[in-house]
């Protein structure tokens, strides 16, 4: 039934449900810094990020509109951040500088009021957070369409700090300059992983243009500013920031582009039953290397991803494995098992091409799934167990000379 009232009236409504909502927000902030007193007195974690899940899914389970849910959703996080905020600010470092898609995934996970901290690179963020400077940092660790960030595989390694969370952000590139207007167009900057995913579009619609590669998009939104030849791949925040034109938004070749980021801190964070587990781990440039992981195939029938890669002349062999729901101490059952499988393996076991069997020092075949042992100065060789030899070449005699 439509209303009878005047919009005089309905603002005058609107505007006495904003005092209730602004006198329930300054209800529920009391009660936020009581809960923070009690976490510093019991030497409690003042940022817990399922307690944060917990509330929004049960408030969008229970909203019944109109209010859309996604919407409740980023009320929500802002709430909360600006709550703890006054039993804590977090202190964030991100791989910089502002305006980066690593810096809206800090906004997107933290909300608003965290103080952010841009740094130089990936080493910096570990360092902070290793050195107690921020209570979290924030890098990217893969590209859907540009594959994983190796120097945040690198630190992992190096590094004792933990996988806190995740942030999934999706990647919308847009092409700004100063002026909007394309003729003024000489150079086009950005990320190389930007540039990337734009190749396309940029060799369709700018084909003269010089294309150069700069630390990050916020750099190239900085370097448009400053020139008008200049033209920026980065995002609309960076228009925002940096006073620019946009030409044209979503000039990204995969519309499906996502990059995940990862949260770091020095605690794991409490179960929630929803969890993942990642594990890497760096093998030396040995013939046969791989063969470690088939150790661990049984653990991780699901997936395993293999990221290779050649720097010093080491070949690192860095593995990001079972990334699927898993119960933390089921998995770490899991790997001791298999790991009590591999003492030292260095320089390998004979492996059959054709049934990958694996020859002991005995010179019997085996399974690789029931036997990977201890050997340690065995050369690797690709060899054929005599199973397959018979399958495979019915005629060979192995008395004749070859």
């Amino acid at each position: 039934m439509p209303t009878t009232k005047s919009i005089e009236e309905l603002r005058a409504s609107i505007d006495s449900v904003d005092m209730e909502i602004l006198a329930l927000l300054n209800r529920r902030a009391n009660h936020v810094l009581e809960v923070g007193k009690i976490k510093a007195r019991e030497n409690k974690e003042f940022y817990v990020p399922e307690r944060e899940q917990e509330v929004l899914k049960r408030l969008m389970d229970r909203n019944a509109g109109p209010f859309p849910n996604q919407a409740l959703k980023s009320v929500f996080r802002e709430i909360m951040s600006a709550s703890l905020s006054l039993e804590k600010p977090l202190r964030i470092a991100f791989l910089g500088p502002v305006a980066t898609f690593t810096h809206q995934a800090c906004m997107q996970h933290f909300g608003l009021s965290g103080d952010f901290v841009p740094k130089k690179d990936i080493a910096d963020v570990f360092d902070d957070v290793e050195k107690g400077r921020a209570d979290f940092g924030v890098v990217p660790i893969e590209n859907s369409t540009e594959g994983v960030v190796s120097h945040t595989l690198d630190k992992f390694v190096q590094s004792n700090l933990k996988i806190y969370s995740e942030v999934m952000l999706e990647i919308s590139l847009a092409l700004l300059n100063k002026t909007g207007k394309v003729s003024d167009i000489a150079k086009v900057c950005s990320h190389p992983h930007a540039i990337a995913q734009c190749k396309n579009w940029v060799k369709s619609n700018l084909p003269k243009a010089l294309v150069i590669d700069v630390s990050s998009t916020a750099l190239a939104a900085q370097m448009a500013a400053e020139d008008s030849s200049t033209a920026a791949i980065a995002s609309i925040a960076a228009a925002s920031l940096y006073d620019l034109r946009v030409i044209e938004k979503n000039i990204e070749d995969n519309s499906n582009n996502y990059t995940r980021f990862l949260v770091i801190g020095k605690n794991l964070a409490n179960k929630t039953g929803r969890d993942k587990t990642s594990l890497m781990f760096a093998i030396k440039d040995a013939p046969g290397a791989l063969l470690i992981m088939a150790a661990f195939y049984g653990v991780f029938a699901e997936m395993v991803r293999k990221e290779r890669r050649q720097k010093a002349g080491l070949i690192d062999h860095i593995a990001a494995l079972k990334q699927a729901e898993e119960e933390r101490e089921q998995l770490i059952r899991q790997l001791r098992e298999a790991l009590a499988s591999i003492k030292t393996l260095s320089g390998l076991l004979p492996i059959c091409y054709s049934c990958k069997q694996i020859r002991d020092d005995k010179g019997y075949w085996n399974q690789i799934d029931t036997y990977v042992r201890d050997h340690t100065e065995a050369e690797f060789t690709h060899g054929i167990c005599p199973a397959c030899v018979t399958k495979l070449y019915p005629d060979y005699d192995p008395g004749e000379s070859s």
